[in-house]
């Protein structure tokens, strides 16, 4: 009922909003004139159905309680897929788990993830002595926790391994959370201004940290909000046990019911984009029809609602706005331009050692080999991650309570995703430039000096786009934290007052024109001007190395955007001189990057070489005490333990039943590689975002002592994860 409830109230506001941005569409196509025009080339489909990362890591099992060795496959769409193991991939047999990881926080310590625990269910922490919810074998553990859905345990053995995984789970994170594809600019506006509108009705202003994942997922977090602490309150007294098996059931419920959530909000959802799509002929003919009028309607609607509202708001901008800006753009700016400097710098390091390395050892087949790593640099979470973790300096301190922003979250991952994007405009630019370039050259002095001339070239044409990419960032993040604090002030003494004004409106343009969005505009409106002013004053500035508004490069390389429109380039296939047998082999490889450099041994073996000769003598087992993690012996019985069933092959013992009751999805089949779908029916995988659609292969280094092939089609994509009949997690 409460579920039904909330979906109906925020379908009507899809369809509210669904007119406005078809109007704003189609008037934008008209009349805009757009932004600057970047110079860097954009790749169209950077990493189309392939395997990006995959390697060995080991999960615990929560129906039977068994840590287990598992094959990981990080597929193009980021979601991640456990095989039993490596040999179980190659075999093309079903994966053991998928999993969307959006919504997801990546935890490195069993302690982090207890207090997230105790908090989820007030009044129910484990005692002293008592043994907690999860116990790690090892020291390095990687914990997949989320709000609602059932949570994922992984460890590893040593912490450089820790910190590789953590560095891809992250960007797992990061790519799903980015979900809503803004290729359907109508139907992801609409979605994204229905959700905004929907929690304001709510008297909830501020920024969102659950607004990631697809239309479905947010969709389902929403209901979620306003459910969970009703079920808590009917059903936490109810649960039976010790603190742990009160923790663990609640777990279960919250996953059940986010699943059963899941399914009725992906149904409603579907049905009510279908029937904003039967109208959409009618609607677009009108506003074609009626544009002028139409925006005269909206100009004289906007007039009287400026007349009422915009003196309170220059007021309110005046003195609880206008004195912070300054400071909110240099908490922004700081590790924002850090971070794209480091992207520089990583990109700059890149070439210059490929260079190097290329005349030291000669000819065009090393070039080739080194393209082939560069050209998916930016899909490379180990290489990326210095500079992701500029972002991690955000503070707003004191701002961040005043302007109510419940986390900075929402602002370091869309400048993530904005440096990778910028990365691989870069990287794709480069290749584009020394493609045109190979067929001139005349030896290896003429291609050291034609490298190093393009990669300055491409620099030059960096230093511009992120100028601009960054002062859009800042902008859009200063109205994001002050439009919602702005609505919040004004609403006692404005919101009551708007009914009035929708008698202006003519009926027959009551689909294109809310009263409630143009009273948004105009309070934008009054602090628009600010924010313009301070980024303008801000890119003076020599620190942050931005662009002044006033430099703007029109076409200034028109030949380069010719290149851009040809078909992608295969480095291998065009210069390798390889057979194709080989060449084929070589594209199939899968890599895993997920490899100590320091020369760990293979999962098989490392629990046994934990005990070879010459290994100091274990200690005697200690009783484990909470939130301690294991002896070492304890740690190599429990993975010696998972070793023996995994040989044993007993696959009973292995399947992961369904404990949520929620009726069973399609399981993934072992069928060709070839013949699976790019897109599962149950539901709609994470939609890659305009900027980074999919990784390939390619962005693996190749390990020296872990080659492997993998078959023709990609792993099942994963939306979210439940369980089938046959054991089998599937997405939901």
């Amino acid at each position: 009922e409460k579920t039904g409830k909330v979906l109906g109230e925020f379908c009507r506001c899809y369809k509210e909003q669904f007119g406005v941005a078809l109007f704003n569409s189609v008037r934008y196509e008209i009349e805009g004139t757009g932004g600057p025009q970047a110079q860097l080339l954009h790749r169209k489909v950077p990493l189309e159905d392939h395997v990006i990362y995959s390697g060995n890591i080991f999960q615990y099992i929560e129906e039977n309680k068994k840590w287990r060795n598992r094959f990981c496959v990080v597929p193009h769409n980021y979601g991640l897929v456990l095989y039993e193991n490596k040999l179980a991939y190659e075999r093309e047999l079903p994966p053991r788990v998928l999993v969307n990881s959006a919504g997801y926080k990546i935890l490195t310590s069993v302690e982090q993830y207890l207090e997230l625990v105790n908090n989820s269910l007030p009044g129910v922490t484990a005692k002293s002595g008592h043994s907690p919810i999860l116990k790690c074998p090892t020291d390095f553990p990687l914990i997949l926790w989320h709000p609602y859905a059932r949570h994922f345990y992984f460890c590893v053995m040593t912490g450089k391994e820790q910190e590789k995984w953590r560095a891809v789970f992250q960007d797992c994170v990061r790519h799903c959370n980015n979900g809503i594809s803004e290729d359907s600019r109508v139907e992801a506006l609409a979605f994204t201004d229905a959700v905004r509108m929907y929690r304001q009705c709510k008297e909830q202003f501020g920024t969102w940290d659950m607004l990631c994942g697809n239309e479905t997922q947010v969709l389902s977090n929403l209901v979620m909000e306003e459910l969970l602490p009703e079920l808590r309150s009917a059903i936490g007294p109810r649960l039976k046990g010790k603190a742990p098996e009160r923790q663990r059931a609640w777990i279960q419920v919250s996953d059940a019911v986010y699943r059963m959530v899941y399914e009725l909000a992906k149904a409603q959802y579907d049905a009510a984009v279908a029937r904003c799509e039967q109208e959409r002929p009618r609607l677009e003919s009108t506003i074609r029809t009626d544009m002028d009028q139409i925006i005269t309607s909206k100009e004289h609607l906007a007039s009287k609602i400026r007349a009422f509202v915009l003196p309170k708001a220059e007021v309110c901008v005046r003195n609880h706005v206008q004195p912070y800006i300054s400071s909110i753009l240099e908490a922004l700016m700081t590790p924002t331009s850090q971070g794209f400097a480091e992207v520089r710098e990583v990109f700059f390091k890149e070439v210059t050692d490929m260079n190097m390395n290329v005349v030291n050892e000669g000819g065009l087949e090393r070039l080739v080999e080194y393209m082939e790593k560069l050209s998916h640099l930016a899909f490379h979470p180990v290489k990326m991650q210095s500079c992701y973790e500029k972002m991690d300096q955000l503070k707003l301190e004191g701002l961040q309570q005043r302007f109510d922003v419940s986390s900075t979250s929402v602002f370091k991952q869309r400048a993530q995703i904005h440096m990778r994007q910028q990365m691989d405009d870069a990287v794709h630019t480069f290749e584009t430039l020394l493609h045109q370039e190979l067929g001139k050259l005349q030896g290896r002095d003429d291609l050291c000096k034609s490298i190093q001339r393009i990669l300055e070239r491409v620099l030059k044409k960096f230093d511009y786009d992120s100028s601009t990419v960054r002062k859009k960032f800042f902008r859009e993040a200063l109205l994001q934290i002050t439009i919602p604090f702005l609505l919040k002030k004004l609403a006692p003494t404005c919101k009551g007052e708007l009914a009035k004004f929708q008698e202006l409106i003519f009926e027959d343009f009551a689909s294109f024109i809310l009263v409630e969005n143009t009273y948004e505009e105009v309070v934008l409106q009054s602090v628009m001007k600010d924010i313009m002013q301070a980024v303008k004053e801000a890119a003076v500035q020599r620190k942050h190395n931005l662009y002044r508004d006033s430099v703007v490069m029109h076409n200034s390389d028109p030949n380069l955007h010719l290149l851009g429109e040809g078909p992608a380039i295969d480095w291998s296939e065009e210069y390798s001189g390889q057979p194709e047998a080989e060449r084929r082999r070589r594209a199939k490889q899968v890599v895993s990057v997920i490899q100590d450099d320091e020369g760990t041994l293979p999962y098989g073996l490392a629990a046994e070489a934990l005990l070879q000769p010459g290994s100091p003598e274990p200690r005697e087992p200690q009783e484990a005490q909470p939130g301690l993690s294991p002896s070492p012996l304890e740690a190599v019985r429990e993975i010696r333990e998972a070793l023996a069933q995994e040989s044993l092959g007993d696959g009973a013992e292995e399947r992961l039943m369904n404990v949520s009751g929620v009726p069973p999805a399609t399981p993934a089949t072992g069928s060709p590689r070839g013949d699976v779908p790019a897109e599962p029916q149950v539901p709609r995988a994470t939609a890659a975002p305009p900027g980074a659609q999919s990784p390939s292969p390619a962005c693996h280094r190749r390990g020296d002592n872990e080659p492997g092939e993998h078959g023709e089609r990609s792993p099942p994509q994963p939306g979210g994860s439940t369980e089938s009949g046959e054991g089998v997690q599937t997405e939901f």
